[in-house]
């Protein structure tokens, strides 16, 4: 069995790490965390702890990817494309500090096959990230760069952290990003391409894929007003 956790079950509640996190570092499950970290990580808590009892019934790999992004199949999306369509549509007025880390769907697809058919990846983790995680500066910088018309609403403008949290006084969805405001993590994709030998693409072709669909569905401003 392969089990979809998340890097929420494995960067949160606790101070950041001067070193990429890896598949040894779990989240501290009664830090500061918003439900969906928590729910991941005692999730994937639960899946171990069964694992412990009932082991020789089955195989368990677990695969921890970071933001998701990529082509989209249609007009439902996850959240994680969230980002991207704000960014495209110029809905948030600056950048604020925050960091995240970046993979192509495709990618997490194929890891979860390697971890199911690779004999070393029973009884094991793998983080799925391509490459260093991203401000979301640069990620505003590469869609400018890389989509022409497309994104001439996105905001290049850093939002000091104080602006921030004078924001989340009125809005729910900006305090909820204030445990991360300004906190610079990263993690390490080694273990996944060293044992099963995954190679991920570059983390610039996971977010214009995600923008082209975004513009092919219809799903933005200037794409739902065919311009």
């Amino acid at each position: 069995m392969v089990l979809t956790s998340s890097f929420a079950a494995i960067g949160y509640g606790h101070i950041a790490l001067g070193t990429p996190y890896n598949e040894t570092n779990w989240t501290d499950s009664t830090g500061n965390l918003t439900a969906y970290v928590k729910s991941k990580t005692l999730a994937e808590r639960a899946a171990w702890d069964f694992m412990a009892r009932e082991g020789w019934k089955l195989e368990l790999s677990v695969v921890n990817p970071v933001g998701v992004f990529g082509p989209l199949l249609g007009r439902d999306y996850a959240t994680s494309i969230l980002l991207v369509q704000k960014l495209m549509d110029g809905a948030m007025p600056g950048l604020p500090k925050l960091y995240f880390g970046v993979v192509d769907v495709r990618d997490v697809a194929d890891l979860h096959l390697r971890a199911m058919t690779h004999p070393a990846a029973k009884g094991e983790r793998f983080l799925a990230v391509a490459g260093d995680f991203m401000s979301v500066q640069e990620i505003a910088s590469v869609l400018k760069s890389r989509m022409g018309q497309y994104a001439r609403r996105v905001p290049l403008r850093v939002l000091p952290n104080w602006l921030v949290r004078l924001a989340a006084l009125k809005d729910p969805a900006v305090k909820q990003i204030l445990p991360e405001l300004g906190t610079i993590k990263n993690a390490t994709s080694e273990k996944a391409r060293r044992v099963l030998g995954w190679s991920p693409r570059p983390r610039e072709e996971a977010l214009i894929s995600t923008a082209e669909s975004l513009v092919r569905y219809g799903l933005l401003k200037d794409s739902a007003k065919g311009k």
